[in-house]
């Protein structure tokens, strides 16, 4: 229970890495504002955190909204009074296509969503994340680790947002709120298994094999599911990690090394 009785307020709760983000966070003890465009999803992972025994509110927002952020505020202290522990998730990929021909206008909307936004939410729950001395975790991506080609916007907006996190660690830090980036690879959930179907049919192949081919990459022959991932971010936004702070922690099974 390493989040007893404490409340986190999780942007971005979708399928995978969010609703994992969200019920580890119940099972650890927390009470939890989620957020997301989708309210059916929402309902439904709100009723999988019920079943854990904790409260969720959810809230259906669009975080590059103004007004939406601001409600995703109000409710969190309408009703729970407090906010210890907010978590980034939400994100938006440019299109995976080479820096010299990329839609500028695609990447300034992703960095509206991957970075501004962030900036934006954060300011808005700073007090009361100082009044419970807090924490923060963005989710990051492995994508800071290479360079790949059709990869550089994406990049450009992650590598922004790490900067992001750093310079509010050193700007809250001495009001007592923690900082923190976790960057994962690959997630083994939905999405990437919907992916790799369709690159095994592409290639005549089974999807074991396309899994195999990628595991074989990271030191422990596995890819991270998404509890794993929240695991860690539970971690960080919990006392045992009382000291650190301005830190980026890789989650993907040893693919980079950093």
């Amino acid at each position: 229970m390493l989040l007893e009785n404490q409340v986190v307020v999780i942007s971005g709760v979708g399928p995978g890495l969010g609703r994992g983000l969200a019920l580890q966070c119940a099972r650890a003890g927390a009470d939890v504002v989620l957020a997301a465009r989708n309210a059916l999803r929402l309902a439904e992972v709100a009723k999988e955190v019920a079943q854990l025994g904790r409260r969720a509110v959810p809230v259906e927002a669009d975080i590059t909204d103004d007004a939406a952020c601001q409600r995703m505020v109000d409710t969190a202290l309408e009703s729970f009074g407090r906010v210890d522990g907010l978590v980034h998730n939400a994100f938006a990929i440019p299109p995976l296509t080479d820096l010299a021909t990329v839609d500028l206008e695609a990447v300034r909307a992703a960095f509206e969503t991957n970075v501004l936004a962030a900036l934006h939410l954060t300011r808005l729950f700073t007090p009361a994340l100082v009044e419970q001395s807090g924490s923060i975790v963005m989710i990051n991506s492995a994508v800071l680790r290479h360079s790949r080609r059709t990869f550089g916007a994406y990049k450009m907006s992650k590598a922004a947002l790490l900067a992001l996190a750093q310079s509010l660690s050193t700007e809250l830090g001495p009001q007592g709120v923690r900082v923190n980036t976790v960057a994962p690879g690959y997630i083994w959930a939905d999405n990437l298994k919907w992916y790799f179907d369709y690159l095994a049919k592409k290639r005549g192949v089974s999807a074991q094999e396309v899994y195999d081919e990628n595991a074989v990459t990271l030191d422990l022959r596995k890819l991270p599911e998404p509890d794993e991932v929240a695991d860690a971010v539970v971690f960080m936004l919990s006392p045992l990690a009382r000291a650190v702070t301005g830190q980026c922690l890789d989650v993907n099974g040893g693919e980079w090394h950093h």
